[in-house]
């Protein structure tokens, strides 16, 4: 089962915030705040953070501007992941991603599913890889922000985790890549 090895190290792991909203502002980002308290709650870096209206183009290029940056780990973005025209959050992701990790989407669903019901199903949360670089698409609602983190990522992202952790996959993201 799942568990925190006390025994082994601890490593922090520097992460870029990204809100994607028409409306929302510094003052106004409660999904963002949300994120920014228990990132560096777990003991990580917060090592950027922006908002973006709902532009795929604009998305995508900060996603691959944070990619290329070798002082970040870890993107996550929240809002843009739902079902109307706007929603382009997970196609601009889609558009960097090397490869796609399935697995997060239907394991987010299955907490969320645990919180707001059959409602699960109009999230389209993504993860993936590029440029060594992980990448996470989180609905806009503070309390799937929290689903997210709680219950997925904040275990994903400690080295400590057993049996397995994105962490200490870190180093071989990369393996294969032409250049």
């Amino acid at each position: 089962m799942s568990r925190i090895d006390e025994s082994r190290p601890f490593h922090p792991v520097r992460i870029a915030l990204l809100t994607v909203s028409d409306t929302r502002t510094p003052g106004t980002d409660r999904s963002g705040d949300t994120l920014a308290e228990r990132i560096a709650g777990a003991g990580h870096v917060l090592a950027a953070r922006a908002i973006l209206p709902d532009e795929r183009g604009q998305i995508a290029g900060q996603l691959r501007h944070w990619i290329e940056d070798p002082d970040i780990d870890v993107v996550i973005s929240t809002g843009g992941t739902g079902l109307t025209g706007r929603d382009v959050t997970v196609e601009a992701h889609r558009d960097v991603y090397e490869k796609e990790i399935e697995a997060f989407g239907t394991i987010f669903a299955l907490v969320s599913y645990e919180t707001i019901g059959t409602s699960a199903v109009q999230s389209r949360a993504t993860g993936g890889v590029a440029n060594g670089t992980y990448l996470f698409a989180l609905p806009g609602s503070p309390g799937a922000c929290r689903d997210a983190w709680d219950r997925i990522l904040k275990l994903q992202l400690d080295s400590r985790h057993m049996p397995c952790n994105f962490v200490e996959i870190m180093p071989r993201l990369g393996e294969g890549r032409p250049g």
